[in-house]
C-alpha cells in the first residue's frame, strides 16, 4: 500500500467547490473512509467521528472542499456501516478468494469496502453502476496498484448479490445495446 496522495489546498478546493450534487456525495464518500479508517485505527464510536469531522475536520485530503460535502451522505455511511459491520463484513468476506480474510485487506481497503458494501446493501437511490465506479475512483486516491482492479471486482460480486435484478437488467441492456 502506498500513502494516500496528499492534494494541494487549491486541487481540493476544486474538487467540492461550487461543484455538483455528484461531487458532493464523492467528498462525502471520501470523508466516510477516512472516518472509518480513524474509527478502527482508534476505536471511535461512529457519532463521536461524525460530529468530530463535522465540526472540526481541518487539513488532510478534504480541507476547506468538506464544507462542500453532502453532510447527510456522509453520516448515513459512517453510522450505516458502524451499525451493519458484522453483516457488511460477512458479506464481503464471501466475496473473497478462499484464501483470502478481512484482516489481511488491510484498514484503508477494508473501509473503502464496508462504504461501498453498505450503499449497495441499504441505498437503491445510487444505482449500483455508479457505487461501484465512485468507490473504485476512490480506491485509486489511496492506492497505485492492483487494488482498484480488485475494489472493482469483489463490488461487482456484491452488486449481483445485493441488487441482482438491478445487475440482471444493466447486462441484459447492455448485451441489446452492443449486439
Amino acid at each position: 500500500m502506498t500513502s494516500p496522495t496528499r492534494k494541494t489546498g487549491k486541487e481540493v478546493k476544486a474538487l467540492g467547490k461550487g461543484l455538483g450534487y455528484a461531487v458532493r456525495r464523492s467528498v462525502a464518500r471520501l470523508a466516510a473512509v477516512q472516518a472509518l479508517y480513524q474509527m478502527e485505527l482508534t476505536d471511535a464510536s461512529a457519532e463521536a467521528v461524525v460530529k468530530e469531522f463535522c465540526t472540526h475536520r481541518q487539513g488532510g485530503l478534504l480541507e476547506e472542499a468538506f464544507a462542500e460535502t453532502d453532510l447527510k451522505k456522509f453520516e448515513s455511511i459512517v453510522s450505516g456501516v458502524s451499525e451493519c459491520s458484522l453483516a457488511l463484513d460477512e458479506k464481503i468476506a464471501a466475496s473473497l478468494a478462499q484464501d483470502w480474510t478481512m484482516e489481511r485487506l488491510g484498514p484503508v481497503l477494508r473501509a473503502i469496502l464496508r462504504s461501498a458494501a453498505f450503499e449497495l446493501f441499504a441505498g437503491t437511490d445510487v444505482p449500483a453502476k455508479v457505487v461501484i465506479n465512485e468507490y473504485v475512483n476512490l480506491t485509486h486516491a489511496f492506492f497505485e496498484g492492483k487494488e482498484p482492479g480488485f475494489v472493482n471486482g469483489l463490488l461487482d460480486r456484491l452488486a449481483r448479490e445485493l441488487r441482482q435484478p438491478e445487475m440482471q437488467k444493466a447486462t441484459s441492456e447492455q448485451s441489446t445495446s452492443s449486439g
